[in-house]
């Protein structure tokens, strides 16, 4: 059944100057305009922000436009709903438990709130400035479908549309209609055209984009337009104030030739049976938040988790890593021939069946030996090989924090710059700067990773002078300490946060430990016991964030 569908471009204020009176009157122009809605209308979409039709200073313009203005916005929006029997997509400056978000409402037929998309990707503004409240956008979630009347809704809100990613994803979920609220006021009308066009190309799907006319005449904002699922353009408003119209068919799908010797399918469907996803950026589910977002105290599993499985192997990552283990630390050695594997030790006795020095080996020759058969009875991981720092990197990148400690055998070596830059372009190969940091008690080595891998952190290392770590952390202008066990004071630990430095502690492997060390200020646990030491941790965290 065709639907028709009306989509607003409302005037939006983009100065300071009588911001009040200008946003209210823009608001009710959106009231009058639902009003004159024709009562054959099935679908009406209005901008993000509509309570709020300027740009907004900070928290406390938000709370004082949006409270003139949004309950006679959303009853306006009820009532034409139940007037015209139809949906109408309101985005405004939400209440919920957790503070203000964007948030997209969804009327139904009879006037009540069936469904509420909030913004996935908010400016740097909206969190910073404007104060609202992000904190479900660092957890996963998948596509929101809102289905009515057979009709399945997918929904984007501006900054939304630059990130490609959530196209696949939207796509896989068969939508008919994407609804797209709007104020994209940065790029000029033909951007907007060319993203809308794409993503209804690349969805299969209608969009009804509603966007802003923006009041100081430039070329910038606009573009509130119906776009078909063959990435055509039906109605297009450019830069005026008013309302775009058309009647369309949910379900018709554009259907495009599926390669050779296969049917007609839409777009994402002939892209699904090529689709590469190891060849491109980390995402999905199991990304973890980076470095910089993950809240602290965290626990950092030592080697992995020796308790469960052999110590800086791929088991005992990957074990810390489905407990839960915030960070993981692991130490990088070259082997004869230049390759980078993972071992704690250089020498091999210890945690193989190997003798001599890991750096002495070639890798093809370090492979001979089982790094395994130390392991309890030597059963049940015999056989197990060593890893080379990429594997680690391939298999983990983006799921963990990664603690990397480059040894060097003697603190006062100079360190192979083409190692440094090999470690450096493998991290940016898999795309995990943001979660990977360098430990090394190397200072020479600590000046050497600023100079030639600038954009991924240092971690400073006991070294030969574990008392003077912080004045050496200031020295280097490093963002992190590993304080070594028993040269562990309040005064450092706070020291080190006076100038923004991270304080880690190697090591507590029991509670009472773990307890001492939180109390003195640090920040990271590096243990052997990740389990048990984790949920110390974690209760210090919640009981912290209750408080606070």
């Amino acid at each position: 059944m065709k639907q028709k569908v009306c989509v607003f471009q409302s005037p939006f204020c983009v100065s300071q100057e009588d911001i009040v009176r200008k946003s209210r009157e823009y608001v009710e122009w959106e009231i009058n305009t639902l009003d004159a809605c024709n009562p054959d209308m099935d679908i009406i979409v209005l901008p993000e922000g509509s309570d709020i039709l300027a740009r907004c200073a900070d928290a406390a313009q938000v709370a004082l436009l949006s409270g003139a203005s949004q309950k006679a916005l959303l009853d306006k929006a009820s009532e034409t709903a139940r007037r015209c029997h139809a949906l109408v997509f309101v985005n405004c400056h939400y209440p919920t438990k957790n503070g203000i978000r964007n948030t997209t409402l969804a009327f139904g037929r009879d006037g009540e709130i069936i469904g509420k998309y909030y913004k996935q990707h908010l400016t740097r503004g909206e969190e910073q400035n404007l104060k609202l409240d992000a904190s479900y956008t660092y957890e996963y979630e998948a596509p929101y479908i809102l289905t009515v009347d057979g009709i399945r809704f997918a929904f984007l809100t501006c900054y939304d549309f630059y990130f490609y990613e959530m196209f696949s994803a939207i796509a896989k979920e068969n939508v008919d209609i994407i609804i797209g609220c709007s104020q994209q006021k940065s790029d000029t009308l033909e951007t907007a055209e060319t993203i809308t066009k794409f993503l209804a190309y690349n969805t299969c799907a209608y969009v009804l984009r509603s966007c802003v006319a923006v009041d100081n005449g430039s070329n910038l904002g606009g573009g509130t337009m119906i776009v078909g699922p063959d990435g055509l353009i039906i109605e297009n408003l450019g830069h005026e104030v008013g309302t775009a119209v058309a009647e369309i068919d949910p379900h018709r799908k554009y259907l495009k030739p599926g390669g050779f010797g296969n049917p007609d399918c839409c777009h994402w469907q002939y892209i699904e049976q090529g689709r590469r996803p190891w060849k491109y950026r980390q995402a999905g589910s199991s990304v973890r938040l980076s470095d910089k977002l993950t809240p602290y105290p965290r626990t950092c599993a030592h080697r992995g988790f020796p308790a469960v499985a052999p110590e800086g192997t791929m088991p005992g990552f990957g074990a810390a890593v489905a407990l839960g283990a915030e960070e993981i630390e692991f130490d990088v050695w070259w082997t004869r021939d230049g390759e980078l594997v993972v071992s704690h030790d250089r020498s091999l006795e210890r945690c193989s069946n190997g003798t001599g020095l890991v750096t002495d080996y070639t890798y093809a020759e370090l492979l001979q030996f089982d790094f395994g058969c130390r392991f309890g009875d030597g059963q049940a991981f015999k056989g197990l090989k060593i890893p080379l720092f990429e594997e680690v990197l391939a298999q983990f990148a983006c799921r963990v924090i990664m603690n990397i400690h480059i040894k060097t055998g003697d603190n006062r070596l100079v360190y192979d710059v083409q190692r440094i830059r090999k470690i450096a372009g493998l991290i940016h190969k898999y795309g995990c700067e943001d979660w990977c940091y360098f430990m090394t008690g190397n200072d020479i080595l600590l000046r050497q990773l600023k100079e030639y891998a600038p954009g991924i952190k240092r971690c400073v290392g006991a070294g030969d002078e574990p008392d003077r770590i912080v004045q050496r952390a200031i020295e280097l202008g490093c963002e992190k300490v590993q304080l070594f066990h028993g040269h562990v004071t309040r005064e450092m630990t706070e020291l080190a946060h006076s100038h923004g430095i991270i304080c880690n502690v190697y090591y507590a492997d029991t509670p009472e430990q773990t307890e001492e060390y939180l109390a003195m200020g640090c920040d990271v646990i590096l243990t052997n016991d990740c389990n048990n030491i984790k949920q110390v941790v974690d209760r210090w965290r919640e009981g912290r964030n209750r408080q606070g």
